[in-house]
């Protein structure tokens, strides 16, 4: 089976393989890394048709598989995903809701969000690498809710690794924050004064600064990234379709999938999927009041604007990381322009080449939902099948809806990616009613919190929030504090 390598999406004579694009996290010039489209491995018709019925961990390894089979052997492979996937663990169902609608529901893992299933594969594979090279690494990661929380569990008490998350202040849940503040051991938890888009750059930031790295740890690769910009983090993303499809697919019939979507983690995953032969018809990309993306299909010109509140608040991005590797594999390129002496960003999401848009149209469609849509949806949906939807999953519905004029007579699926026990707040205030507290959730509640902070001001410009200079060096003096020798 030949290796699949990855380049830079920002140079693409970057040529890394699995493991050394794990651990970078970043690619060169501040890119991702992203594989050709011609080299993305391909399953057949027949071996799809197989996955029906198998388990979660087994369809993931069939997925993965063709794309770490040079790096990990395959009893070690089998044995990570087992332990990443146990149903006892992290259960995972597809319920059907009407007509041919079903709910591909990623809620159940230890922090009852779909990025449970990224960040124990992420976390259990950076540790197979590190136990064989005897290495370390500092993994920064950057959160708008969810994702920390996954993150920080996924990689708690692991001996070679030190967790850092970079949360907004204001923008999370208290429930969401507890699930990173109550880890402590090597998880760190940092609160940044400012949005998603600021910890996002923070954390890029420091991922690119190989001399602070070198002066902390003599060691300039040390930090690497488990955000969805991390390569471990986009594969098993690929997985999620492919699970929904042994459940509800029938004949080779394609699918529509509808991702509620926030750095584009989950949509790309899906792309990838299709290219690797699922029949996925169109994807559906659901995001809230931040319209960058629905609104570039739609007018082929793309403006990163301040990013704006919802009740999806893990979907609070006004310039997702991941579009940078969808416009690569459609021809593009986008980019942060940035200062070349210090890495900071001049000017986000600078379209230098577009990407071929009428075949980008053809596959995928976009709908931003409005925040008081969040609250309706979550009301209808209630109100006519008994299901409760969190923020998030309600943008999938809604997108959805929208996408099929509320006809459900195509085979289609809405992931939904977290518990509504999560977000009590805009549960009640959609349907009156307080959600079930999940158990974890229940229990950190009663734990102490260890909070570190970044209280320097972001800069205003143009309307939005960008990192400044002093927060970037009160970041750095933090982690001299924490691993300064």
């Amino acid at each position: 089976m030949n290796a699949v390598f990855y380049y830079s999406t920002n140079d693409k004579t970057e040529r890394a393989t699995f493991r050394q694009a794990l651990m970078n996290g970043l690619a060169s010039n501040y890119g991702l890394y992203m594989m050709a489209r011609e080299d993305i491995p391909r399953l057949s018709p027949g071996r799809i048709r197989e996955m029906a019925g198998q388990s979660y961990a087994s369809i993931a390894f069939q997925v993965l598989h063709p794309y770490l089979a040079s790096e990990i052997p395959e009893e070690n492979l089998v044995e990570i995903l087992e332990d990443a996937y146990s149903e006892r663990i992290i259960p995972t169902r597809v319920q059907h809701v009407t007509q041919r609608l079903h709910i591909l529901w990623l809620t159940q893992g230890p922090t009852y969000s779909f990025k449970d299933y990224a960040a124990r594969f992420f976390g259990r594979i950076l540790n197979h690498f590190l136990e064989k090279s005897g290495e370390r690494r500092v993994v920064l990661t950057a959160t708008s809710g969810d994702t920390g929380g996954a993150v920080a569990d996924a990689l708690h008490g692991l001996p070679s690794v030190h967790c850092v998350v970079f949360y907004p202040r204001a923008s999370i849940s208290e429930r969401q924050r507890r699930q990173m503040t109550t880890l402590r051991d090597n998880v760190f938890a940092v609160e940044v004064n400012g949005d998603f888009d600021v910890c996002q750059a923070l954390a890029k930031r420091l991922l690119g600064d190989r001399p602070l790295a070198l002066d902390l740890f003599r060691d300039e690769h040390r930090f690497t990234s488990a955000n969805s910009i991390s390569v471990g983090r986009l594969l098993p993303q690929a997985v999620y379709p492919f699970f929904a499809y042994s459940r509800i697919g029938e004949h080779d019939e394609p699918m529509v999938a509808c991702v509620p979507s926030g750095n584009f983690g989950d949509m790309m995953g899906t792309v990838i999927a299709r290219e690797m032969g699922l029949p996925v018809g169109k994807i559906v990309c659901g995001v809230n009041e931040n319209t960058e993306f629905p609104d570039f299909l739609r007018t082929g010109v793309y403006r990163v604007r301040p990013s704006v509140t919802s009740p999806s608040s893990a979907m609070i991005v006004s310039n997702p990381s991941n579009l940078a590797r969808l416009v690569d594999l459609y021809g593009g390129h986008v980019y942060d322009e940035r200062d070349p002496h210090t890495g900071r960003v001049l000017r986000e999401g600078v379209m230098d080449r577009m990407p071929d848009m009428e075949s980008l149209k053809r596959d995928i469609v976009s709908y931003g939902v409005t925040n008081p849509l969040h609250y309706e949806t979550i009301r209808d949906v209630y109100r006519r099948y008994g299901l409760i939807l969190d923020p998030h999953g309600a943008v999938g519905w809604r997108a959805l809806e929208t996408y099929l004029l509320g006809r459900f007579e195509t085979l289609s699926v809405v992931y939904e990616t977290a518990d509504p026990g999560k977000f009590p707040e805009d549960i009640e205030k959609a349907l009156g009613l307080t959600p079930e507290i999940p158990p974890n959730i229940a229990r950190q509640a009663r734990l102490p919190e260890r909070i570190y902070r970044v209280e320097t001001e972001p800069v205003r410009k143009e309307g939005a929030w960008v990192l400044s200079e002093s927060q970037y060096r009160d970041a750095c003096g933090l982690l001299r504090s924490l691993f300064g020798t």
